[in-house]
């Protein structure tokens, strides 16, 4: 009898076998007190997901702990890093290597698939100003790619709905990350790493120190620095990878090499040198315009019409990255002072700064046929088609800038890449995250007291480069001012692609008192309360760029201008009617300027009826507000799934008769998001069963399942909503190369009506999303004979069992699949996820292994009407791998994907200690995937949220910790 092993990697399984035969060794893996051995009294903690502090830490809520041990044993170098390989952490995250992103840089949470906009992450068990530009233009979302590695105490990951006390956007879970509260002495730390195949070179220094002891003097405050550079990966620096690589004919696809002509566009593309080309030539008898060497004037040596049409004038992508080049400054100042002995007031400041530098690939090329303008929107009005060329043909004799000429008798079109300008759409953004808080902690008439206040602020400072202004290049190229082959003066070249920046800042202020005591005995214990208030002002301020609001150069970022102020009150009960149970109760009561109130219980349990088995369950009910990106003055331009233009590409067939060249079939339509003043919040049920299980000392196991419902989501129409019917804005019709339906033939033609500008999109309540699945997390720490060292294996893992979108009386399942692909970068929706930790301590060394894993999933989205496997690429994404050729079944799933991290350390002495890692130790490239836009450029067919790792491939890192 034989079996495969399909969800979980063959090696994964071994080793939770091994660990399950570890289990059944003898009692010498246990330790027992010594006889009469008296221990401390149990520490009380406030564990997130309560208010009421509790001496065991396994809530009746699923709590998942990374301490500052597991965080320095992972390997990793950034906070981002980390959280994006936890297994909870599903559809919809925002990770640093989608350059397409309007927070590109930035990184979220999604907490069960539920977008970055339903987990909410917290700082000490506060809210923090979300990031100053929002996911995908609309979604509010923590900023968690600067937040030092060395001034996190711990991290709690709650896998329930919490809004009951925490409020707003607490859906899918919460995100707590607690900083340091204290430290004495000294302690520097530095880093080096490097990847195996070029590029992403990192570097990583910090310093803590601090003076003090709490308990001993009354005070303590410390300071902690932290700086770190990461370099950028090109795009060309992993070509040799077929997930890099532009020419899929050996797939069944297309060459979309740059620079390279195919009948996919009627054989006429910018190339490594310009050319002029006389659309309108004389030529000989069965010889194609297109294909008469006499239509082409090539501007320089180095390429001719015989090297074009062979392929070997192409260009290529030296500037876009597969992950940017970033670098953060970090600085943590914390300061506790006993003011007697039931009252403490501590102080946190913190400045954490990143830079990173983005585009989206090579730069741009020059119109040939005509510019339809930009469009722009400012204070709700939409003016299209600004500064629009209505012809950038060149008469005969006509200048073709500086020096040149039309040599043809007719008007010619010019072809190649603009010179000088750079990356295309370049970002250099500096993001600085300020925080400032104060926490006085104490008792008072038998309550425990915290008041707490903060001010917090994200500021987002970008500066622009690449960007055209084409009237102004059209009008110097006419002119004769401008050399379309180079050369041209700084003061040209800032003419034709203008620097400029813009601000963007978003501010939250708080306010929370929360007071907790024991009322009574009741049954087998304490009745205990806690109640609080919670005071919040949030203002976003994220103006256009100027040079956008007058539609100089294209839309560069979303523009946000709005405030939410939020009131609330909440409470919690807990109580022990019996010996063996557990019973919690709370609610919580919200009033939002914006739209008005909302009200939240929630309850759960956990029942112990023996020492080594509990089962726990929980009831939340939830919600989010709308925020001012969706209700306030606000508005973007985006693109997302592919369509065939209704009128231009009526038969879905690229070459027929008629049908444009480009711009007809398989497009992303340019699309402006609209606010909706009257959305209601979105609501949601959570539900959570489960066991706990402490068979014996040293194995812990937790198994949970979840199921949320949420209604009232806020989405954009497009791609949403079934019904939704876009009035797409054209430009004016103009004479362009057109299909004759004979073969790949074209003739010059005006279509009946001229190219889509955009459609409008509003956000609407737009149906329900519910989602459940399963989630463990299993434990063990074995210590060896004879001293023989620890040993630790962790397990934690989550599946998927349905993830349903229902739109407008439709339903659609989406777990396994690529849905929803609008958002955040058609991230995915595999059914499993898994990381897997297997450790050995022995005196001075520790050895930690991870291994994570993503199952397959199908690349189709029933959501978005992506259903056949033949077009999906072009459906989901509008990119032309295989548009034309019908794509191959191997594309209809992208393949499961698993990476194993290495790390050692070795305490040479009491005051240092040596470590070395190994990320992505098997060099385990990522699946292709030809159907997802949420990476860098078309040129790179992977998944950049699940699958980063190994497109950044096997890294190695040294490091050391030397203590003063």
């Amino acid at each position: 009898m034989t079996f495969k092993l399909k969800s979980l990697p063959f090696a994964v399984s071994c080793v939770v076998a091994s660990g399950a035969l570890v289990a059944a060794l003898p009692a010498m893996a246990q330790t027992t007190e010594a006889p009469g051995a008296t221990s401390a009294s149990p520490q009380r903690v406030v564990v997130t997901g309560s208010l009421i502090s509790r001496t065991n830490t396994e809530t009746p809520t699923p709590v998942q702990v990374l301490t500052a041990q597991d965080i320095q044993r992972s390997g990793k170098t950034s906070v981002a890093e980390l959280l994006t390989d936890l297994a909870a952490n599903g559809a919809g995250t925002l990770g640093t290597g989608f350059s397409g992103a309007f927070a590109n840089g930035a990184s979220g949470v999604s907490l069960r698939g539920l977008t970055v906009g339903s987990t909410l992450v917290l700082i000490d068990g506060h809210r923090m100003s979300p990031y100053a530009i929002g996911d995908d233009s609309q979604r509010s979302f923590v900023d968690v790619s600067n937040i030092p590695f060395d001034a996190i105490d711990s991290i709690e990951i709650l896998k329930s709905g919490a809004s009951s006390l925490y409020g707003s956007d607490a859906v899918a879970g919460v995100v707590n990350i607690k900083l340091k509260k204290n430290f004495t002495g000294t302690r520097f730390s530095a880093d080096a790493g490097d990847t195996q195949h070029g590029g992403g070179a990192t570097h990583r220094a910090s310093l803590s120190t601090g003076i003090g002891d709490l308990d001993n003097d009354g005070y303590n405050a410390f300071i902690t620095a932290e700086w770190r550079r990461q370099g950028a990966i090109k795009v060309s620096d992993r070509k040799q990878f077929q997930w890099d690589q532009l020419d899929w004919r050996s797939r069944g696809g297309n060459d979309l090499t740059f620079g390279v002509p195919t009948s996919r566009l009627g054989f006429l593309t910018a190339a490594s040198s310009p050319f002029l080309y006389n659309p309108s030539g004389t030529n000989p008898a069965g010889v194609t315009n297109v294909n008469n060497p006499a239509n082409y004037q090539f501007l320089d040596s180095n390429c001719n019409f015989t090297k074009y049409r062979a392929g070997q004038c192409a260009v290529e992508d030296n500037v876009g990255n597969i992950q940017p080049e970033t670098q953060n400054l970090n600085v943590l100042l914390g300061m506790t002072k006993k003011l007697n002995q039931d009252w403490e007031l501590a102080f946190k400041g913190s400045m954490f700064k990143r830079d990173n530098s983005s585009n989206r690939g090579l730069g741009a090329v020059y119109n040939p046929t005509s510019f339809t303008g930009y469009n722009i929107i400012n204070n709700g009005v939409i003016q299209p088609g600004v500064g629009a060329v209505r012809s950038t043909l060149f008469a005969p004799g006509a200048a073709v800038g500086a020096n040149l000429s039309n040599p043809f008798g007719s008007a010619a079109r010019l072809y190649g890449y603009i010179p000088g300008v750079g990356a295309n759409a370049a970002q250099d953004n500096t993001a600085t995250t300020t925080r400032f808080a104060l926490d006085l902690t104490g008792q008072a008439y038998g309550w425990d007291v915290n008041v707490a206040g903060g001010l917090t602020k994200s500021k987002a400072d970008i500066d622009y480069s690449g960007n055209i202004n084409r009237a102004a290049l059209y009008s110097l190229i006419n002119s004769g001012q401008w050399n379309v082959l180079g050369g041209n003066s700084p003061d040209l070249i800032n003419q034709v692609a203008p620097r400029y920046s813009n601000s963007l800042e978003s501010k939250l202020n708080y306010f929370d008192a929360v007071g907790s005591r024991e009322l009574m005995q009741l049954g087998a214990g304490p009745l205990a309360l806690a109640a609080g208030v919670h005071w919040h002002k949030r203002s976003w301020n994220a103006p256009a760029a100027s040079l956008t609001a007058n539609g100089t150069v294209a839309s560069t970022s979303a523009f946000v201008i709005g405030d939410e102020t939020n009131t609330a009150a909440f409470a919690e009960l807990q109580a022990t009617p019996i010996k063996s149970l557990e019973l919690h109760v709370s609610s919580r009561y919200d009033h939002f300027d914006t739209y008005g109130k909302s009200f939240t219980p929630a309850a759960s349990f956990k029942w112990t009826p023996m020492q080594q088995f509990a089962l726990r369950g929980t009831f939340a009910r939830g919600f989010r507000a709308p925020n001012p990106a969706e209700t306030g003055n606000s508005g973007s331009f985006f693109s997302s799934n592919g369509v065939d233009d209704p009128i231009l590409c009526a038969t879905g067939n690229p070459t027929a008769a008629g049908t444009p060249v480009t711009g007809a079939c398989a497009i992303t339509p340019t699309y402006v998001q609209r606010p909706t003043s009257n959305l209601s919040p979105e609501k949601s049920k959570s539900y959570t069963l489960g066991i706990v299980a402490e068979p014996f000392r040293g194995l812990n196991a937790t198994l949970d399942y979840y199921r949320i419902d949420v209604k009232n989501q806020i989405v954009t129409a497009t791609g949403n909503d079934p019904t939704f019917e876009p009035s797409f804005i054209r430009g004016p019709a103009s004479p362009v190369d057109v299909y004759t339906g004979v073969g790949t033939n074209t003739v010059i033609a005006t279509p009946a009506v001229g190219p889509v500008l955009f459609a409008e999109s509003g956000y609407i309540n737009a149906g329900t999303t519910k989602t459940s699945g399963l989630e463990a997390d299993i434990g063990y720490r074995w210590r060896l004979p004879s001293d023989y060292g620890i040993v630790r294996a962790n397990l934690s893992a989550a599946h998927t069992i349905s993830y349903e979108q229902t739109v407008a009386g439709v339903t659609y399942q989406l777990a396994g699949t690529n849905g929803p692909s609008v958002v955040s970068g058609a991230t995915g929706s595999p059914k499993n996820r898994a990381q897997f930790t297997l450790g050995y301590a022995k005196g001075p060394l520790d050895v930690n292994a991870t291994v994570n894993y993503t199952s397959r999933f199908s690349a189709l989205d029933p959501a978005a009407g992506a259903t056949d496997c033949r077009t999906i690429a072009a459906d989901i994404t509008g990119r032309a791998y295989f548009t034309g050729p019908t794509q191959p079944e191997a594309y209809c799933h992208i393949a499961s994907f698993t990476t194993t991290n290495l790390n050692v350390q070795y305490k040479v002495s009491e005051n240092l200690t040596l470590r070395g890692a190994i990320l992505n130790v098997f060099d385990k490239q990522p699946p292709l995937d030809p159907n997802t836009y949420g990476n860098s450029t078309v040129q790179t067919a992977y998944n950049a949220s699940l699958h980063q790792a190994g497109a950044v491939g096997r890294f190695f890192n040294l490091g050391l910790n030397y203590t003063f």
